[in-house]
């Protein structure tokens, strides 16, 4: 056998082998790896979404944000049970796998998400999902327990608050008038009590929004009217807290 015949059949062999890999590699890629019965995928999906409701309910009750709490939470069930069901679905083939991973390359989701508690809830949400999708039931029902029993300590009121709390939002364009600083001080001078829990600003407008408490409506009237003196064309919302509760 000459050696050109030797170089020949060592690359026909060299061709032979890397199709036989890429036939296995394929092949390992259609093979379903695992496969989840119809029962613990349901038993998964109703746990899921009971886990986000409880969530849901706690967000309500115990979140700080000062969006509409209770139309917020109310996606905390779908994004749950969707995020459970596409983990169950594309764990049983690596394939799938990835083409999740190229399919969320392409799709880019918005969300206006002004407050950084809204984000930790979503994202709560999401490892419920992702934790009852991989079949980890106990570790994901201790750790719900855990995180929801730090979540009511955080936000429980041990005792009820008689004054009248409320949220105030004032906007308007943007100018020397618009001083926050002024307007602190005149909510001081008629609240018990002033947070302010959100600034936005651009070059045009302004928005600030506080949490304050006041002894009652007399001084409530009276603070309004000072913010409208010093700021004339400003809007000025008044938000009772219980409607966000």
């Amino acid at each position: 056998m000459t050696n050109m015949e030797i170089l020949f059949n060592k690359v026909i062999l060299t061709l032979l082998l890397q199709f036989n890999q890429f036939k296995t590699f394929e092949e390992f890629l259609a093979t379903k790896t695992h496969t989840i019965p119809l029962t613990n995928f349901i038993i998964n999906l109703l746990l899921t979404a009971i886990l986000a409701y409880l969530l849901s309910l706690i967000y309500i009750r115990f979140g700080h944000s000062l969006s509409n709490r209770k139309m917020f939470s109310k996606n905390f069930v779908v994004l749950a049970v969707t995020t459970m069901l596409i983990i169950s679905i594309v764990k049983s083939s690596l394939a799938l796998s990835l083409g999740l991973v190229g399919a969320l390359s392409i799709v880019r989701f918005r969300a206006a998400i002004k407050e950084p508690e809204e984000l930790s809830f979503l994202f709560l949400n999401i490892a419920i999902g992702l934790g009852l999708g991989a079949d980890q039931r106990t570790i994901t029902i201790v750790a719900f327990i855990i995180i929801a029993a730090i979540l009511i300590l955080r936000g429980w009121k041990p005792f009820k608050v008689n004054n009248q709390n409320l949220y105030i939002t004032i906007s308007g364009v943007k100018s020397n008038l618009f001083d926050p600083q002024k307007i602190v001080n005149i909510l001081s001078n008629y609240c018990t009590m002033v947070k302010m829990k959100r600034l936005d600003e651009n070059n045009e407008q302004i928005e600030l929004a506080f949490l304050v408490e006041f002894p009652d409506f007399y001084k409530l009237d009276n603070a309004r009217t000072e913010l409208l003196n010093l700021v004339p064309n400003a809007k000025i919302s008044f938000l009772d807290n219980k409607i966000l509760d």
